[in-house]
């Protein structure tokens, strides 16, 4: 199995006075090593700081979004290459606030992971369920669609990474109990080594949704949960750290 990875995703979150927790997350693992990877995802505007901040330091840096295409008349738009230029080495796609804000489909997930393995990007894809399809009975049909949809058996033996993140409990306090995680998990296992065949089962799956320091132990002895993809909690170093000692 792939080494835990622990990553923090900003999210629309921080200023260049921020970027003092990141380097006093990575003073803290410096003196005592994690026994996970570790990676924060600051906004773009951050990356190319962050990089040189915490260059020869064990936090790695990702990207919140990638644009599927190299170059172009995309206006805003940021590409896998620019990102990876800037200094980053990992990007998170597929996050359900891009599904949902910006009508991302599967196949347009599916399209930005290829983006960020053809620029050297180790790419998190994001799937998960809303409250109404779990009610429903629906959750591991939709997360395994997803998995079908947004993850491209070119990526078969590359560097991917998959993180699972229920709808309902990102940011809301809500998270799923240790069974109902499991069993999303293992699904998400099975969905995986149908896609990319052996190499499947050897992805990292994280578990996102409101992890706090208080239930990370819990939630990353769980079957099939490689680490987390953590939101607020990884704005401060001291949260954060606590969650990478929890593996």
């Amino acid at each position: 199995m792939a080494k835990p990875l622990i990553a923090g995703n900003w999210k629309m979150n921080g200023l260049a006075a921020d970027l003092t927790e990141a380097v006093a997350l990575a003073q803290a693992l410096a003196q005592q090593p994690a026994k996970a990877r570790v990676a924060l995802c600051p906004p773009a505007t951050l990356i190319e700081r962050a990089a040189r901040a915490l260059a020869d330091s064990p936090v790695l840096v990702g990207a919140e979004d990638c644009h599927a295409q190299v170059s172009g008349a995309f206006t805003g738009d940021i590409s896998a290459e620019m990102l990876a230029d800037a200094g980053a080495v990992l990007v998170v796609v597929g996050h359900s606030e891009r599904r949902a804000g910006h009508g991302e489909s599967d196949a347009d997930v599916a399209a930005k992971a290829l983006a960020a393995a053809r620029a050297g990007l180790e790419p998190i894809i994001c799937v998960g369920e809303t409250l109404a399809e779990r009610e429903a009975g629906r959750a591991l049909e939709i997360v395994t669609g997803q998995i079908k949809g947004s993850v491209p058996a070119a990526l078969a033996g590359g560097a991917v990474t998959v993180a699972y993140e229920p709808v309902w409990a990102i940011g809301t306090g809500l998270t799923p109990t240790i069974p109902q995680i499991e069993e999303v998990h293992g699904a998400i296992r099975q969905a995986l080594v149908e896609v990319l065949g052996p190499a499947g089962a050897e992805v990292g799956i994280l578990y996102g949704g409101s992890v706090k320091p208080d239930n990370a132990v819990e939630i990353l002895r769980a079957t099939e949960v490689g680490g987390a993809l953590v939101g607020g909690a990884s704005l401060k170093a001291a949260d954060f750290l606590q969650i990478i000692r929890a593996v």
